[in-house]
């Protein structure tokens, strides 16, 4: 459904339709800030809003039917009737807190305290609505290995291929940071994060709605505050393991802030010791060759600082594959 809304924007764009007048001032973004995407998120939460009833036929994830004719009449209708308010909403950075990508956590922990049995304390740069940070409540089924509470609305099936251990994992503290957080506790906040899926992917929808559920009843912080402040206030804690963890959100850094937060995960490693180590576990994009991207779930410890890639997923967490494990 996206791909052709694209395509339908890009023909709209190029003979100079209303699309000109939503993007003008937009023409030089970077690919980073994903600007397709604040555009279709912007439209979609209104149509989950229910204020833009002529759209709700053909948007799937409020119970209508995609067409690529009648539903672009539709959307371009939305465009030229609110460009003000759409506009407005372009401006608001990204918030795709995607919970397919739980598993690479939930994962990347298991291996870590299999060798760490320390509590954790789970730390999420670009957290959003902070969905992941309850990674542990969720349930994963793998070969035949069950993992998670089994009464978890949200199920991953199969979570991943690859072997897992199956570790006591305990997380004593769990604090995200998001430079516009999301509560998903409330319905604009459910709005707000529904709108960044994906209308037709009915199983990204479902987790969602799963994990709000989830949110209920597990409590998370989640501060407003950039990246490289957050990762600067870090301390160390005798007796737990401190991971800092982020998903699909490295592009929305500046290079200078990901220098930063580099350079104060370093500093902080310098301090760590076995009694109260590190960690850096991220699922982020990595270039292959020219055009392609390849989602690596990969680690960095302290004391020692060594690294190593644990998997490799899709953008959004499924097709999540184990190939390596600490030793």
């Amino acid at each position: 459904m996206y791909a052709e809304l694209l395509r339908l924007l890009v023909d709209d764009y190029e003979v100079g339709g209303v699309s000109v007048q939503v993007l003008v001032g937009y023409e030089d973004r970077s690919f980073g800030e994903a600007i397709g995407l604040r555009l279709l998120g912007a439209v979609h939460g209104l149509v989950l809003a229910g204020t833009a009833p002529e759209l709700a036929a053909f948007y799937p994830s409020v119970g209508g039917t995609w067409d690529a004719v009648l539903g672009w009449e539709a959307f371009e209708q939305v465009l030229r009737s609110r460009i003000g308010e759409v506009r407005s909403l372009l401006t608001q950075p990204p918030q795709t807190n995607e919970v397919g990508r739980a598993g690479a956590l939930y994962g990347g922990l298991l291996h870590l305290v299999d060798q760490l049995p320390l509590p954790v304390r789970l730390f999420e740069i670009g957290a959003s609505g902070g969905l992941n940070l309850r990674a542990d409540h969720f349930r994963y089924v793998a070969d035949g290995a069950l993992y998670g509470p089994a009464d978890s609305p949200v199920v991953f099936d199969p979570a991943w291929t690859g072997q897992v251990p199956s570790a006591e994992l305990r997380i004593a503290e769990r604090v995200g940071c998001d430079i516009t957080p999301i509560d998903p506790l409330t319905p604009e906040g459910q709005i707000a994060l529904t709108s960044y899926v994906w209308p037709d992917m009915t199983e990204r929808l479902e987790r969602l709605r799963g994990a709000i559920v989830v949110a209920r009843r597990v409590p998370a912080d989640v501060r407003r505050e950039d990246a490289v402040s957050f990762v600067r206030a870090l301390e160390l804690s005798e007796g737990h393991l401190t991971v800092v963890w982020h998903s699909i959100m490295w592009q929305y850094l500046s290079h200078p802030d990901r220098d930063a937060v580099d350079a104060a995960l370093t500093a902080l490693g310098a301090r760590a010791t076995a009694s109260a180590p590190l960690a850096h576990l991220r699922l982020e994009p990595h270039r292959q060759g020219p055009e392609g991207w390849e989602y690596l779930v990969d680690l960095q410890t302290w004391p020692g600082g060594k690294r190593r890639v644990l998997g490799r997923a899709a953008p959004h967490g499924q097709a999540l594959v184990w190939t390596a494990a600490l030793s």
